[in-house]
């Protein structure tokens, strides 16, 4: 696509992050588990201590996709980027911004020295999965997700 822009996301884009992180719960089967709010996303970005960033993509001035990420640390890798979440829009779907995305983050990895980025992927998400394959990711049966909340 020509008439994308890929950029930094800045404070006032975290109205639409949202709106595509709830499009990508709805999408995922699991609407009700978006819990965080704007206030705390705005603080937890562009507050005093940031611990996530995120590239968006533009087409006529409107955020239609995003990569979220932010730092992980791995005791055998060293520094590595982590992919929280790569969204498009359901209707740019197919047009090649995921890519365009994945590309500029990949790209934003190398130039500021991470060592990799890792993510997940549901393993239903097959056209997820086929996308992640033309960048001969590794994917890692052996690791078991856990999480605890507070």
């Amino acid at each position: 696509m020509d008439n994308v822009t890929i950029r930094e996301a800045r404070r006032e884009d975290c109205p639409r992050i949202l709106e595509l992180i709830r499009e990508l719960a709805l999408y995922e089967k699991a609407p009700d588990e978006v819990t965080v709010t704007l206030e705390e996303m705005e603080e937890c970005g562009f507050g005093k201590k940031p611990v996530w960033g995120s590239l968006v993509a533009e087409v006529n001035n409107e955020i239609v996709g995003i990569a979220l990420h932010y730092d992980r640390y791995s005791t055998w890798k060293g520094r590595r980027l982590y992919l929280e979440d790569l969204i498009v829009t359901e209707f740019m779907r197919g047009t090649g911004i995921g890519k365009i995305l994945l590309d500029e983050l990949i790209a934003y990895g190398k130039a500021n020295n991470y060592n990799g980025m890792v993510w997940q992927v549901l393993d239903w998400n097959e056209s997820a999965i086929n996308f992640y394959k033309k960048y001969n990711a590794d994917f890692d049966p052996e690791w078991i997700n856990v999480s605890v909340k507070f």
